[in-house]
């Protein structure tokens, strides 16, 4: 065999399995979601991906290094969000689309925000909690420029930081638990609007008074 025809049998196999791994963490984001992560296990993931168990630990040593990554995966479609807003700098815009990204899949943050207390502990996927951790940092920092930027032109009170972005978590806390509310759903309505009135709320949050 030419080493060229050897260099693409490796290139497709490489694709193959980098496929078969988002296949595996998207039906396990799946099924985690529907029936909860703790009910959940290696072998009902392998099922539904339609391969073996043991083809699974090819990919994953353990059901928390699959958490981990697609924790990882979550904030690294945030961070990617931010990149792309930044380009047309518009800091109002880049608040907004923070917010719309969590809430508009309240069940992927609830499973996310669960899965973070499951992890703080874990030390066989130190390094993943590790990437994780830098993610959100640099997350962190794109909203710290955007509150820096508005309190520094007067349009938002002036408070640490921290409290700020405390303000963010907790409306989007609050508004993901109440879409998932079978009771708050009926008494609410269409959820749709509810996260519409929710992201104007956001970016009147804590202005200062005629902004």
């Amino acid at each position: 065999m030419r080493e060229s025809d050897t260099l693409t049998k490796i290139s497709q196999k490489a694709r193959e399995f980098r496929q078969r791994e988002a296949t595996i963490l998207d039906c396990a984001e799946r099924l985690f979601i529907e029936q909860g992560e703790d009910k959940v296990t290696v072998e009902m993931i392998a099922d539904e991906v339609g391969i073996g168990k043991g083809t699974i630990y090819k990919h994953f040593e353990t059901k928390n290094q699959i958490y981990l990554v697609l924790m990882l995966r979550y904030e690294n479609e945030l961070a990617e969000l931010f990149r792309s807003l930044q380009q047309i700098d518009d800091p109002e815009s880049l608040f907004r689309e923070f917010l719309r990204f969590r809430v508009q899949a309240p069940d992927r943050y609830l499973l996310f925000d669960r899965l973070e207390g499951k992890l703080v502990t874990e030390k066989e996927v130190s390094s993943l909690v590790h990437k994780l951790h830098d993610v959100r940092a640099s997350n962190r920092d794109y909203l710290s420029d955007f509150i820096r930027r508005r309190i520094a032109e007067g349009s938002l009170m002036e408070a640490p930081i921290e409290y700020h972005i405390g303000a963010a978590w907790a409306l989007v806390h609050g508004t993901c638990s109440l879409i998932k509310s079978d009771f708050y759903t009926r008494y609410m309505g269409r959820p749709e609007q509810f996260i519409e009135f929710i992201l104007d709320i956001g970016m009147r949050m804590a202005n200062r008074r005629g902004h």
